[in-house]
């Protein structure tokens, strides 16, 4: 199997650093995180030059038929750079959509705005009692005489204060569906707030709030699955650039701290551990390299497998790179003052979002032939 990337791809991927490098320097990122928005405009109509956001709509809405590895080679740049812009949020939204019959005329309008970089979306994952249970779902649905109305509530809904639309599960007459709620419906009230990486979130609560519902009957449980997967995938891509640009802070740093004189850099031992560290990196971009190309999988538990099994192991990464960066960064790995603790702070929610390295054990231990290999 070739997981190097296509010309194409990687001329993104370059396009998009350069970039980044230029306009998205770290200073830069701060600047925007302490805004009350705590996104730029400027910066995600930048992206929407770059066709990032037009990348995952379907051809016949305006967009390129961006497949996993070309969101890979574009969440590893946004995660490598610490974006704090809501595209992971959009490109969800994208999924869901697509899933849910991106020939239906409402699905295929909203993408056609979404491709035009006219509208943002979030997906509401998370419920406050739930864990990371994805089907443990309060928030319930009624049919009404012109659509369906929500009651429930939504928490840290990444970048839901700065979407225009929601998708939002509930569970009608017993079973999971799913809906998109406009920002402006009735009987909706948003929290919003920053997290401790920079990132922004927000509390969704519904009261009788108008939806449409995303697809028919076939639209459910399965679907709502496989969209949690694609989320998953997507932040294990991010965290490999934040990875790799962990460890290449911690190597410059080392090269400049002195110690007896000399650059600690030279002591073995850290040698040693910043060796561990890069091991660690390219284990877990080998494993999320193999979700890519699992998630299109006709199996289902070969989805799962493989998502489950890149979480894992980009969670393991993450935190060993980042406590190893910390302490070879000294009392300055947990400064504001330097990018690297930030990075860590960023590492760190990805690894507790959309299930924990317990919770994607469990999972991958859980799917079928797991025993029968194991014994």
């Amino acid at each position: 199997m070739d997981f190097n990337f296509t010309e194409e791809q990687q001329q993104l991927s370059d396009a998009l650093r350069r970039y980044l490098d230029k306009n998205y320097g770290f200073e830069a990122r701060q600047a925007i995180v302490k805004t009350p928005e705590g996104v730029s405009a400027v910066h995600w109509n930048a992206f929407v030059e770059l066709g990032l956001t037009a990348l995952p709509v379907p051809s016949a809405q305006g967009g390129f038929d961006g497949t996993p590895f070309d969101m890979l080679a574009v969440m590893q740049q946004l995660g490598r750079a610490l974006v704090v812009e809501p595209y992971w949020a959009t490109a969800v939204g994208v999924e869901a959509l697509r899933l849910a019959g991106d020939t239906h005329a409402d699905n295929a309008k909203l993408l056609e705005r979404v491709a035009a970089g006219e509208v943002r979306l979030a997906v509401a994952f998370h419920e406050p009692d739930a864990r990371y249970d994805l089907f443990l779902l309060a928030t319930t649905a009624k049919e009404t005489g012109d659509g369906y109305s929500l009651t429930g509530t939504k928490s840290v809904v990444q970048h839901g204060a700065q979407a225009d639309y929601w998708i939002v599960p509930a569970r009608l007459a017993g079973e999971v569906a799913l809906f998109v709620v406009a920002r402006g419906a009735n009987g909706v009230d948003v929290g919003d707030y920053r997290t401790i990486d920079g990132q922004r979130a927000a509390t969704l609560k519904f009261t009788d709030a108008h939806a449409r519902r995303l697809g028919g009957e076939s639209v459910g449980a399965a679907t709502w699955e496989r969209i949690a997967d694609y989320a998953t995938f997507l932040l294990c891509a991010e965290a490999l650039g934040a990875i790799d640009a962990l460890t290449s802070a911690t190597v410059e740093y080392t090269k400049t701290r002195q110690q007896f004189g000399v650059p600690i850099a030279r002591f073995q031992a850290l040698q040693h551990r910043m060796a561990d560290m890069l091991i660690h990196a390219e284990q877990a971009r080998s494993i999320t390299y193999l979700a890519a190309a699992r998630y299109s999988s006709e199996s289902p538990d070969e989805r799962r497998r493989a998502i489950s099994a890149a979480k894992v192991r980009v969670g393991q990464a993450a935190r060993y790179v980042g406590q190893q960066a910390v302490q070879l960064h000294g009392g300055m790995g947990v400064t504001n003052e330097v990018a690297a603790a930030h990075l860590f702070k960023r590492l760190a929610i990805i690894e507790t979002t959309l299930g924990d390295v317990d919770h994607h054990l469990e999972r991958f231990t859980a799917l079928p032939g797991f025993a029968q290999a194991a014994a």
